[in-house]
């Protein structure tokens, strides 16, 4: 792998690049699934290639390729210069990088079992199983499973003197069960909807989940809620489970904290950002409990955001976003890191793969855990709803109006869960949302979950974030309205 990225650096004319990196990247995946009690899909993907960065007359030129002959190496240095030049034409400004030490290193994710040790019939059975507890619920529609591993290894090496080889290995999987009912649909996910959990862990993530034990209680919840009553209307204290406060998190806190979004330099899948500049340090994002922080490094978690170092070779770091409720920090680049005066980026450069030009992105943002326990939070609430797992999601352009759906919900009466209700959801405005918020769950009910499929640039990158967060319960909250009746 060094050698070829050598090969790409010694192509390059330095009297005309400015800085350039090279990425290598060998990429292993293999995804099994279930459906019915039969094999859905079985897949292995094996993938290596490289990707060049150049600066050159103040502009980005990028070029990638899979064809690691002298011969193709020589011809991308070339591309990616070629790019840089005529991008010069109608460049507005020159860029310019905030200062990074070069570093060497290797950095290798931990984990107790190598998830491609674990035999394709094992994974098959472990699911199979999982089905088959499903399917054993009457009224059970449809049970589905899926498990999903990958190594990435990852050389960076640039002209500044970096050498820095990395290694990932990330797990994930989970469980679904459909019940289709008077043309009704009313769906379970365990441990959470959209593909399940994932992190930076081996296969002792598929073995902690337990999915045989916990598939006939999800089966009959599914069933369950058909005979639910509506999720009712009106102004109402909610308190979300840990896995939909990390998904609020994400949409309403992570996107728009992304500085290219707020910016104007990019805005494909999820819109600018109403964060404007100006908000830094002013602005009253949430109440005096809310603190939420990016953090990239391993003491916080094995988060699908965690890293040693990210694709400009800056090593992971802690970014205070929200202190005591006050907007205090974005996500940056070492291109835009001088926009709000910062020295140096806070390390959030990442594409998901050799083809792709890195872009800020998430790591995990996380909202860090408060004092309460869940039955204390629960026997505090005199009349409020209690939403987990997400169902749905919906949220503007600038990531200011939102509304979400959940799986399932439970009415709280004197402090006491009393009623299942079905089709629960919830809508606001970020800013007010976050103030409502007045109580937090400890440590011991907060979890890094894992968001396997978040979409940007054009050309679309898929990305793992990380999101932090424990039960939480917010106040004077519109709920009822996105699947009521009429």
């Amino acid at each position: 792998m060094r050698e070829y990225a050598d090969t790409i650096l010694n192509h390059l004319d330095r009297r005309e690049v400015e800085y350039a990196d090279v990425r290598v990247i060998d990429w292993r995946e293999r995804n099994v699934a279930t459906k019915n009690g039969k094999v859905g899909t079985i897949s292995s993907d094996e993938s290596l290639g490289l990707g060049v960065r150049v600066l050159s007359k103040g502009c980005w030129g990028f070029a990638a390729t899979d064809d690691l002959t002298k011969d193709s190496l020589a011809a991308v240095a070339a591309k990616a210069l070629a790019i840089a030049r005529a991008s010069a034409v109608a460049k507005k400004a020159d860029i310019v990088l905030v200062p990074e030490p070069a570093v060497v290193a290797t950095w290798v994710s931990p984990f107790r079992t190598d998830p491609f040790s674990v035999s394709l019939e094992d994974n098959l059975n472990l699911l199979l199983r999982a089905d088959a507890e499903m399917r054993a619920v009457p009224g059970c529609t449809l049970a589905e499973g899926s498990i999903h591993l990958r190594r990435v290894q990852q050389l960076f090496v640039s002209t500044e003197g970096s050498v820095i080889d990395q290694t990932r290995v990330i797990t994930g999987g989970g469980i679904e069960a459909y019940c289709f009912s008077e043309d009704e649909i009313q769906k379970r996910s365990y441990p959470n909807s959209f593909r399940g959990q994932y992190a930076l862990k081996g296969y002792e993530l598929i073995e902690e989940m337990r999915m045989v034990e916990n598939a006939r209680r999800i089966a009959e919840e599914a069933v369950a809620l058909h005979k639910a009553d509506l999720c009712p209307r009106g102004k109402r204290t909610i308190i979300l489970d840990g896995s939909q406060v990390g998904l609020q998190i994400h949409e309403s806190i992570g996107h728009p904290i992304e500085l290219d979004r707020v910016l104007g330099t990019e805005a494909n899948y999820a819109g600018m950002s109403f964060l404007t500049i100006d908000q830094l340090r002013n602005l009253r994002y949430g109440s005096e409990i809310v603190n939420v922080v990016a953090d990239a490094r391993l003491e916080h978690g094995p988060g699908l955001g965690t890293f040693g170092y990210d694709d400009e070779g800056v090593a992971a770091q802690r970014t205070d976003i929200i202190q005591d409720g006050l907007f205090t920090g974005y996500l940056t680049s070492r291109e835009t890191a001088a926009t709000i005066g910062e020295g140096r980026s806070n390390g959030t450069m990442r594409a998901d793969g050799w083809a792709r030009i890195p872009l800020i992105r998430m790591t995990n943002v996380s909202l860090l855990p408060g004092d309460w326990k869940l039955d204390d939070l629960i026997a505090d609430t005199d009349d409020g709803i209690y939403m987990e797992t997400n169902r749905s999601w919906s949220i503007d352009d600038r990531r200011y109006h939102f509304q979400f759906g959940c799986e399932m919900g439970w009415e709280i009466k004197g402090g006491k869960f009393t009623r299942m209700l079905k089709n629960p959801s919830y809508s606001g405005i970020t800013t007010e949302f976050w103030n409502s918020c007045d109580a937090i769950c400890n440590l011991d009910h907060w979890k890094l979950w894992g968001t396997p499929n978040c979409g940007k640039g054009q050309p679309s990158q898929t990305m793992g974030t990380g999101h932090g967060a424990a039960p939480s319960r917010f106040r004077n909250v519109s709920v009822g309205v996105a699947y009521a009746q009429p």
